[in-house]
């Protein structure tokens, strides 16, 4: 059937939802997948005014009102950067990509680790032993062979979009920037470097008791086998501990400010030793770290802890360097995940599935041990790096994370209640929120606009006036709302937040386009238009509750930092019966704490239950008893 209609090159709608296994460079032949727009003026000016007036004290949005109208107003400043952005649209693939990379990204000078790179938190693995331990690395490695032999030949089946506007085929590109991405520190801007597929590394690194191992995975043009990547991985943690010299915890220069890493690696790269090392690290495939044990209960909560940032200096903080696009840890003690440097590419989950047993290769090569990577460090490079561990250790005892299931129910009920899960649990989010501080605050939830060429993400904006409307209701202590009004303000909140999302993965969201037309500004040496230097679009951007739905098939999780000191990073997992919230905030903060958080969301989702089951009429009451 493929055949069939790429040889007439016709692409009907509906199959696009069916043949799942349509590669990329098929798709390529229809150029299905359109620029992404520029929404009209006018109409991203009155989605950002609704946004923020309930946000806002009377007469700050009364103030902000007019400084829009202005920007606005016929042969204004906003028509003339709205033209400069259509011209642009028209000469680039995408208009916004390299805007939103650098301002999400590449321009913040805060570490990695925690404000930056998520993390993927695996089940806890029953390894016996170390054997057991190295074992699974080894099958992880060729797990991810396998998988980066299908984005080299451009094999991967193309996904289709689900949940909203479902069936949608996405933009693929970020899976070809997987292992070919890395990035560089730089004192104002940081860069991110991506390797065409030709000049595809043929080796990992392996991290070892804060050493770091090039291990090929070629050899003699034949790529290694699983048993043969074992026994390499055998003779690096024998080397790793026989090591008689006092090798340098290099890796937590990674973890540093990006400025303070950048001056660091420019002291490094003086000496041709070090450059070699740099070189060997920035163009592998990936970074392995086999960890020690961190003496922590392995529950989810310390097990995204460690994933995040290693325990600091005195566990296995210095085990990473977080400028790799890829870093698969896996701990002596069972814990084990994926650490991903976020400027390449989005939330793609590699689904870990279990491991078929080893095949024993009926030859065994003798192979050169892996090399062990060498650095020339001065007086002045040792007192950076303790420098650095320092900062990981202020940045670790300041990160307040607690990992909730939630288990009285999942998407399949509010399924049943005819809504989006996702905008469900937002609204429920909202909820929690006010019921820890008495109001909103600007929300971030993560929008793919994959279905557009080199699409990435746009915002929901899930603080609406109708979310504010219902949680009010559910927190009303005079009781003044009837369980009808309560209900009819809830389901306003969640087709709000319904809308929203469609609007942003449809290109049509807010956060993107007002971006452009301020970097539009500063392109035509523009003075800031007085529109984005208002306290209102400053606070606006200041999200103190940012969101995302990472689901997965199998029972891990994602987890990352707050965005900022005085907020909480939120990422949930929605699965048939349950829900896995992971919840962060700073400790130094007075004003969050995550358990709190978590408290307030198990109470609200709880509420909102017991709303909809008063709600539900006598007679469906008994049928869904009866069954």
């Amino acid at each position: 059937i493929k055949a069939h209609f790429i040889q007439r090159k016709v692409f009907p709608t509906l199959l696009l939802h069916h043949l799942s296994y349509i590669s990329q460079s098929d798709l390529l032949l229809f150029q299905v997948l359109p620029k992404v727009p520029v929404p009209p003026l006018t109409q991203t000016l009155d989605m950002y005014l609704k946004s923020v007036q309930h946000l806002m004290k009377e007469e700050q949005f009364k103030k902000t009102k007019a400084i829009v109208e202005k920007f606005g107003a016929p042969g204004g400043v906003g028509e003339a950067l709205q033209r400069k952005l259509l011209e642009r649209r028209e000469k680039t693939t995408n208009w916004v990509y390299d805007y939103w990379l650098e301002d999400m990204y590449l321009n913040n000078r805060l570490p990695l680790p925690v404000n930056s790179s998520p993390a993927m938190v695996f089940p806890k693995q029953p390894f016996r032993d170390r054997t057991d331990a190295l074992r699974f690395a080894a099958r992880l490695i060729c797990g991810v062979l396998e998988y980066k032999a299908l984005i080299d030949k451009r094999a991967l089946p193309v996904d289709f979009a689900r949940g909203q506007l479902a069936g949608t085929p996405l933009c693929m590109e970020q899976y070809y920037r997987l292992f070919t991405s890395y990035r560089y520190p730089g004192l104002k801007t940081d860069t991110l470097r991506v390797n065409a597929a030709s000049k595809a590394p043929e080796h990992v690194i392996v991290a070892c008791k804060n050493q770091f191992f090039v291990l090929d995975l070629v050899a003699n043009d034949k790529q290694l086998s699983e048993v043969e990547i074992l026994g390499q991985l055998e003779k690096i943690v024998k080397t790793s501990e026989n090591s008689k010299d006092g090798f340098p915890p290099m890796g937590l220069l990674t973890s540093d400010g990006r400025t303070e890493w950048a001056r660091a690696r420019e002291a490094l790269t003086r000496d041709q030793v070090n450059r070699d090392s740099l070189s060997l690290i920035e163009n592998c495939l990936g970074v392995l770290c086999l960890d020690e044990p961190c003496g922590l209960q392995p529950n989810d909560t310390n097990r995204a802890l460690m994933m995040l940032h290693g325990g600091g200096a005195e566990k296995n903080g210095a085990n990473r360097w977080y400028d790799k696009s890829m870093q698969f840890i896996v701990g002596m003690d069972g814990i084990c995940g994926v650490v991903c440097e976020h400027s390449p590419f989005e939330g793609i989950v590699m689904v870990k599935k279990t491991p078929p047993e080893m095949v024993r290769s009926s030859s065994f090569r003798e192979l050169p041990p892996p090399r062990r990577l060498q650095w020339k460090c001065d007086h002045q490079t040792q007192a950076l790096i303790e420098a650095a561990g320092h900062r990981l250790q202020r940045l670790v005892d300041n990160l307040d994370m607690d990992v909730f299931t939630f288990k009285a129910y999942g998407k399949e009920y509010i399924k049943k209640q005819k809504v989006s899960p996702d905008a469900f649990i937002q609204v429920a989010m909202q909820l929690a929120f006010y019921k820890c501080r008495g109001r909103l605050v600007s929300t971030y939830e993560s929008a793919s606009i994959r279905r557009f060429q080199d699409g990435r993400v746009d915002n929901i904006r899930s603080a609406t006036p109708e979310a504010l409307a219902f949680v009010k209701s559910m927190t009303d202590e005079r009781d003044t709302f009837s369980d009808l009004e309560k209900m009819k303000q809830m389901k306003e909140a969640i087709n709000a937040q319904t809308n929203y999302t469609i609007a942003a993965i449809s290109g049509m969201g807010i956060d993107n386009h007002l971006l452009g037309l301020l970097r539009s500004a500063k392109e035509l040496n523009m003075e800031k238009p007085e529109i984005f230097s208002d306290e209102t679009y400053v606070t606006s951007n200041h999200f103190i509750l940012s969101t995302s739905q990472v689901p997965t098939t199998e029972e891990m999780f994602c987890c990352y930092g707050p965005v900022v000191p005085n907020g909480y990073g939120a990422c949930y997992n929605p699965q048939s019966d349950h829900i896995i919230f992971c919840v962060s905030s700073f400790w130094e903060d007075t004003e969050t704490s995550s358990a709190v958080f978590v408290t307030a969301l198990n109470e609200g989702l709880l509420e909102i239950r017991e709303l909809c089951n008063r709600s539900i009429p006598p007679t469906k009451l008994l049928l869904r008893t009866l069954t």
